[in-house]
């Protein structure tokens, strides 16, 4: 029996991507194989429990929404990530898969929207980011850039650049929680007319940084 290692499931408003604001399921599954600098859920690193795929179906049911996002950690260090991913769009789920970019995401169900992290080199992780995913991504998913410092957001503005991404699929510039000023960031966007969308992590403007929301 398919089973994944799940380090939490719970209910919230999305706090990020173009679906932000719209009560979530999150299926947080453990593990993941980079260690990000600014990373906010180290916890999900280790732990968890071991639940089939069944389990999981059942446990979201008792929430009124058809919007689940499987995040981690590194979701896609679970082999069996794609086979939930696809059992969920079978139960008429409109999923969402955020994964940090080090690892392909080749054979994803064509459903799910995957919102693809591009690691930054204020992360400490840009050198792991596969660009071969770059070529798999469509306008129907996103791209992400947390960003930690006005050096990270030229070298993402290169990387967009470099990559041709604009036409790509929709581009969010993210500023790390409490280290780069939401002001600052919007005043460079606006200043160099970058057709991206600025984002906020809501739940955190909510609630602080905390786990389960």
């Amino acid at each position: 029996m398919t089973s994944l290692k799940i380090n939490e499931i719970f209910f919230s408003l999305q706090g990020e991507s173009s679906r932000i604001g719209f009560p979530t399921i999150f299926i947080r599954l453990t593990g993941c194989p980079m260690r990000c600098k600014y990373c906010d859920t180290a916890y999900a690193f280790h732990g968890g429990k071991n639940m089939s795929l069944d389990e999981i179906l059942k446990d979201i049911s008792q929430y009124k929404t058809k919007y689940v996002t499987v995040t981690g950690g590194e979701p896609l260090a679970q082999k069996p990530c794609w086979e939930l991913l696809k059992k969920l769009c079978d139960n008429d789920y409109q999923v969402s898969l955020e994964t940090g970019g080090a690892l392909s995401i080749e054979g994803i169900d064509e459903r799910t929207k995957v919102i693809l992290d591009i690691k930054t080199p204020d992360s400490g992780e840009h050198l792991k980011n596969d660009r071969k995913n770059l070529a798999l991504i469509n306008n129907k998913d996103e791209i992400k850039f947390v960003l930690s410092s006005r050096e990270d957001y030229e070298w993402a503005k290169t990387f967009i650049k470099e990559e041709n991404l604009i036409d790509k699929a929709p581009i969010i510039f993210s500023p790390v929680y409490e280290n780069l000023s939401y002001e600052n960031l919007s005043e460079w966007i606006l200043e160099d007319n970058l057709t991206v969308r600025f984002q906020v992590q809501l739940h955190k403007i909510i609630w602080g940084e905390k786990k389960g929301v």
